[in-house]
């Protein structure tokens, strides 16, 4: 059975994303954890003075708890979307560290993949932090980047 780590936030729904979980699951008895680091997001991102500039804006001083519910919305409808597709399916809420984030989730597990999905370049803190290959590195499983659409 193919034991999938998927690792996106923003992206979580996405066409993308879920035409490639799907391509998996019908090569192979397949099952899906995912884990959606608390990151600030787009939702989060105005032109406003004075803040740190993210991707093409800034980001709004945001809680924790409030990237943390976003986060946790997002998981509940990709976990509803998956399950209805008739792909097994868990998840959870991680670190707003993406690299800590799949830490935990793999720790005690085996998995054969990690799916990493992104926003496009321009707009991507992952892919401007190399979490792809940082992933690959640090948890010696092969990694598959995805680019996906919010």
């Amino acid at each position: 059975m193919g034991q999938y780590l998927v690792v996106a936030n923003q992206t979580l729904a996405g066409d993308e994303l879920l035409q490639l979980i799907r391509k998996r699951a019908k090569a192979e008895p397949s099952e899906f954890v995912l884990v959606v680091p608390a990151t600030a997001t787009l939702e989060q991102v105005r032109g406003a003075e004075g803040l740190a500039a993210v991707g093409g804006g800034t980001v709004l001083p945001t809680s924790p708890e409030h990237a943390r519910e976003l986060a946790e919305e997002r998981l509940k409808q990709a976990l509803a979307t998956l399950q209805a597709a008739g792909i097994k399916a868990e998840g959870h809420v991680g670190s707003h560290n993406p690299v800590h984030a799949v830490e935990a989730a793999v720790k005690g597990r085996h998995f054969d993949e990690i799916i990493v999905s992104t926003l496009p370049r321009h707009l991507s803190r992952w892919l401007r932090q190399d979490l792809p290959r940082r992933l690959e590195h640090k948890t010696q499983l092969p990694v598959t980047q995805i680019i996906g659409t919010t």
